[in-house]
C-alpha cells in the first residue's frame, strides 16, 4: 500500500457520495415543490374555465338533472342513516364526561353546537367527496383513457361546459340540503339517546340547545357546504380530465380527488371559521362569548 492511498473505514460515506445523497435530496424536494406549483396552476385555470362557461351558457337540461340525481337523490339515505348513528355517538362519549361534571342537562347543547356548525358541513362533504367525487373523477378518467373527451373537441363540443358544469352546479346546491339534513338526523339521533334511552329530561335538552345554536350557527355551516361543494366538484373534475392510461390510472384519479379534496376541505374549513369569527365579533360584539 503506498503512502499517498487514501484508507476508508468499512461503514463510513465518502465526502463525493455525502453530497451526491444531499444534491438527490434536494432535487427530489425541488421536483415535489415544482409539480405542486404545476398542479396548483393547472386546477386554478381548470375553475377559471368552469366559471367562464358557467355565466356564459346554461347547461342543457339532459346533463343537469342526472348530475343533480346522482350527487343528491342517491346521497341522501347514507348521509341521513351515516348522521343518525354521528349523533348518537357523540352523545355517547359526551355523557360519562358530563355526568362526572353534574351538567348532563347540557348535552343538546354541546352535541348540536358541534353537528350544526363544525362537523355537519365538513363530515357531510367528507362523505360526498368518498361517494359522489370518486366517482366523478373515475368516469371522466375513463373518458379520458377512452378518448370520449377528445371526441367531444372533435365534435366542436367543449368538454369543459357539457362535462364539468353540470357537475360543479350539483355539487354546489345539492351539499347545502344535505348538509341540513345531516344536521337534522344528528340531531335527532342526539335526542333519542339523550332522551329515550339516557332519560335526561326533554325540556332542558332543548332549552340549552336553544342557549346554545343560533340561526348564525346553523347559516354559518351552510355557507361554508358551498364552498366544500364547489371544492369537491373542481378537485375531482381536474383529476379525472387529467387522469393518465390504464386501469391504475384511473383508480390513482380516483383516489387522489378524494384524498386532495379532504385536505383543502379542512383547510378551507380553518380560514372560513376564523374569518367568520372575526366578522362575528366585529359586529355583535356582544355576543362574542356565544362562539
Amino acid at each position: 500500500m503506498s503512502s499517498g492511498q487514501e484508507i476508508e473505514l468499512p461503514g463510513t460515506l465518502a465526502p463525493g457520495s455525502f453530497l451526491a445523497a444531499i444534491f438527490s435530496w434536494l432535487a427530489d424536494w425541488g421536483a415535489v415543490a415544482i409539480n405542486s406549483m404545476i398542479t396548483v396552476g393547472e386546477l386554478a385555470l381548470f375553475a377559471w374555465h368552469t366559471m367562464v362557461w358557467l355565466f356564459s351558457r346554461r347547461p342543457r337540461r339532459g346533463t343537469l338533472l342526472p348530475a343533480f340525481y346522482q350527487v343528491g337523490v342517491l346521497s341522501l339515505p347514507v348521509v341521513a342513516l351515516t348522521w343518525m348513528f354521528i349523533g348518537m355517538v357523540l352523545a355517547v362519549q359526551s355523557f360519562f364526561q358530563f355526568r362526572q361534571l353534574g351538567l348532563e342537562t347540557r348535552l343538546g347543547g354541546v352535541i348540536n353546537i358541534s353537528l350544526v356548525r363544525e362537523l355537519g358541513p365538513v363530515l357531510a362533504a367528507t362523505m360526498l367527496a368518498g361517494r359522489v367525487g370518486s366517482a366523478m373523477a373515475a368516469e371522466l378518467g375513463t373518458m379520458r383513457v377512452t378518448e370520449q373527451i377528445d371526441a367531444l373537441s372533435s365534435m366542436g363540443v367543449d368538454p369543459i361546459h357539457y362535462l364539468v358544469v353540470p357537475r360543479f352546479l350539483a355539487c354546489l346546491l345539492m351539499i347545502p340540503p344535505l348538509t341540513i339534513m345531516a344536521d337534522f338526523m344528528g340531531v335527532v339521533g342526539g335526542y333519542f339517546y339523550v332522551v329515550i334511552v339516557l332519560g335526561i329530561d326533554k325540556h332542558l335538552y332543548w332549552y340549552h340547545s336553544q342557549q346554545f345554536v343560533g340561526a348564525w350557527d346553523l347559516g354559518l355551516g351552510i355557507y361554508k357546504s358551498l364552498f366544500f361543494g364547489a371544492v369537491i366538484s373542481i378537485v375531482s373534475c381536474h383529476r379525472g380530465f387529467h387522469s393518465t392510461a390504464g386501469a391504475e390510472g384511473v383508480g390513482r384519479a380516483a383516489t387522489a380527488s378524494f384524498v386532495y379534496s379532504f385536505v383543502i376541505i379542512l383547510a378551507l374549513d380553518l380560514f372560513l371559521n376564523i374569518l367568520m369569527d372575526t366578522i362575528y365579533m366585529t359586529f355583535w360584539p356582544e355576543g362574542a362569548k356565544l362562539i
